[in-house]
């Protein structure tokens, strides 16, 4: 498949008369800080007729006028602190084309050649951080667009849309929230529920309270992250991105299974997300062939907005995720049923809870510029093993993106090598079943295979 680049420009809010001042800026909040310094690829896919790029790419600069921390760029504050400028400097837009149908290239494989659905660009480090990991002082901008945007047509009509995101400015829920938003202006509906802009709600308390560990949690020093942080680059290659599609039928069989068993006493049973974690946690160290006495955890994002007491509201516009961690020896996952690891899975983000979210708010506002700590999300690791990462998306609202001629037929995230770091979609069948993109290692994939459906 080659991709032609027609035009490529940046485009900037619409503010239609209502210009907001061009010389303030949002700080980032402690959660913005901790999460990955990258941007998050997703790929749609649409089927004829659709809306003219001029009038996609009009949509766009009327929700960049409402969401403005997307046209902005990452740098400094008056305080000296890292921010979001609100300069309007834009995102950029690229138009292509292929000489091909949509059906032609489908379906649509987890390979590198997803990347040319998407504009290049060259990872930099944050206009704050100098090589050394010390802060830097002066006021330089960062010269990254936070959202990079092509539209790729094809022969037949169809569209596919490449959009990158910067992590630093939104989690998953804010993104798909801006998507939905930028499909209400290109339809002519107003947007609707209006985002909620304000990152300064997250206060410390005085005196702060320090209730549970976050140092070699979501922080790490760094020196320590310097003497330990190994360069995978040698054996990326030998890194498969799998697709698994598991129906509605095998979730039932398989939530039953999870809760039905010894280790669940709860009332209710666990949910439909932990049944499946558990079941790929085992899976996949069951093909990685580890020892037995060696430890492994799932790294599990747990959104803050209505765990935290006040509610965040669901419009909150930037990054509010902290982790789960439940761990385990390899020979204890594997010997005891699957309740044992559903269970480990569902206490752990049970205490992601106010209580935590509050202690870290208080150690990462009292203690990270004293102790000299940073993020431990590491986006140069390659490998995760013997470990877990999951991202759930499947309460995010990606697939309302509807630029006026329907909803996505197809939506993915585009390529990416990091082994053991699994994403969660909903199908887009729309019928309850969930597909799970897991990068493993060529060889481990074949003993993947064999038991990733495979409940004894």
């Amino acid at each position: 498949m080659e991709v032609k680049i027609m035009s490529s420009r940046i485009v900037k809010p619409l503010n239609e008369g209502n210009h907001s001042p061009i010389t303030n800026s949002i700080s980032l909040s402690v959660f913005d800080k901790i999460t990955y310094d990258t941007h998050i690829a997703i790929i749609y896919a649409y089927r004829p007729p659709t809306p003219p790029n001029g009038a996609i790419e009009v949509g766009l600069q009327k929700a960049l006028a409402v969401y403005r921390e997307w046209a902005g760029r990452l740098g400094i504050d008056d305080n000296g602190e890292p921010a979001i400028l609100l300069n309007d400097e834009g995102v950029k837009f690229i138009e292509a084309y292929v000489d091909s149908t949509l059906d032609q290239e489908l379906p649509f494989k987890s390979s590198p050649s997803l990347l040319s659905f998407h504009p290049s660009w060259k990872p930099k480090v944050c206009p704050w951080v100098l090589e050394d990991g010390h802060e830097e002082k002066d006021s330089s901008e960062g010269v990254i667009e936070l959202v990079q945007v092509q539209l790729t047509r094809f022969k037949c009509g169809s569209l596919v849309v490449g959009f990158t995101a910067h992590h630093f400015v939104a989690d998953g829920n804010s993104t798909s929230n801006f998507l939905v938003a930028w499909g209400q202006a290109c339809r002519g509906v107003e947007i609707s529920p209006l985002p909620f802009h304000d990152r300064t709600i997250f206060t410390p308390r005085n005196p702060p309270v320090f209730e549970f560990e976050h140092k070699g949690v979501e922080f790490i020093c760094k020196n320590f992250s310097k003497a330990h942080n190994f360069n995978h680059n040698s054996i990326v290659d030998n890194i498969v991105l799998h697709k698994v599609h598991y129906t509605v039928e095998f979730l039932a069989k398989l939530k039953v299974k999870a809760s039905s068993t010894k280790g669940n006493n709860n009332i209710k049973p666990f949910s439909t997300f932990e049944s499946l974690l558990a079941h790929l946690w085992r899976a996949i160290t069951k093909s990685r062939r580890l020892s037995e006495l060696e430890t492994t955890h799932v790294r599990i994002s747990v959104d803050g907005r209505h765990r935290l007491n006040p509610k965040v509201p669901n419009e909150y516009v930037g990054n509010l995720v902290l982790w789960a961690f439940p761990t385990t020896k390899v020979k204890t996952l594997l010997e005891e049923p699957l309740s044992y690891a559903a269970k480990l899975i569902h206490d752990a983000i049970k205490k992601v809870n106010n209580n935590y979210f509050r202690s870290f708010i208080d150690f990462a506002n009292y203690k990270v510029k004293d102790e000299n700590l940073m993020t431990s999300a590491d986006i140069n690791k390659d490998v995760y093993c013997p470990n877990v990462e999951v991202d759930s998306w499947l309460r995010f609202p990606f697939y309302d993106l509807d630029f006026g001629g329907g909803c996505p037929y197809i939506f993915m995230p585009s390529y990416y090598q990091a082994e053991g770091v699994m994403l969660f979609l909903p199908s887009y069948t729309g019928d309850g079943s969930i597909e799970v993109y897991i990068p493993l290692f060529e060889d481990n994939l074949a003993t993947f295979k064999q038991v990733c459906y495979n409940m004894d």
